[in-house]
């Protein structure tokens, strides 16, 4: 009986010292699966991997750090964006709203809406911020600079993460842009960094950036 009750003893204090593990892992999985693709690419302690599997992630899903901050839910979050034709899906994102104006003063819309397999390098309002009031005043009420300046920023076929390691490409604009970097990490004409790259609308690859490209 001194037996029987040592054993089951024994078999508590092992389910309570095994019971906190398997809640916390329980724990853990369900995290993993509400986390939004991009707030898990944009989370410094994982994109700091560099193992076979965290490349893998940046060539199929959107990798930066602002990529933490795009909604996980509806038409502004990655998949509702995927659903949409570039200029639709970046009135969907409240960091592009000053681009969306933008494109909207210059009549491209449709444009950029209809055009096929194309990549877009967007730039943030911060981006925008940069420039002068004064000067970014002028340029949207010129139509045909403005046009100018937004064509340059987009080419006609779409570009993977490996593609802009070492690029030159050429603009709707005519002009071209040249791309650098690995990982996580790229930069668009040595000035415009990549904050949220690899975000798939239904005809465009958009890479987001932190300063507006301007044609030579």
């Amino acid at each position: 009986m001194n037996s029987i009750q040592i054993r089951r003893a024994g078999i508590a204090v092992a389910a309570a010292v095994l019971l906190p593990f398997s809640l916390a892992a329980c724990s853990d999985a369900s995290s993993d699966t509400k986390a939004a693709p991009g707030a898990a690419a944009g989370d410094p302690a994982r994109t700091g991997e560099s193992t076979p599997a965290g490349d893998a992630m940046t060539t199929e899903q959107p990798f930066g750090p602002a990529c933490a901050g795009v909604p996980r839910e509806g038409a502004g979050s990655f998949d509702g964006m995927a659903k949409d034709p570039v200029a639709t899906a970046a009135s969907n994102n409240p960091a592009l709203s000053t681009l969306v104006t933008a494109v909207k003063q210059a009549g491209l819309v449709d444009t950029l809406n209809n055009a096929k397999d194309i990549t877009v390098f967007a730039p943030t309002n911060d981006a925008f911020a940069k420039i002068p009031k004064a000067d970014l005043d002028k340029v949207l009420a010129d139509k045909e600079l403005l046009t100018k300046i937004l064509t340059y920023h987009v080419v006609g076929r779409k570009l993977t993460p490996k593609q802009l390691e070492n690029g030159s490409f050429e603009t709707l604009q005519k002009g071209m842009v040249t791309t650098k970097g690995s990982g996580e990490a790229y930069k668009v004409n040595n000035t415009a960094g990549v904050v949220c790259g690899n975000v798939k609308t239904a005809n465009a690859d958009v890479y987001i950036i932190d300063t507006v490209l301007m044609p030579k």
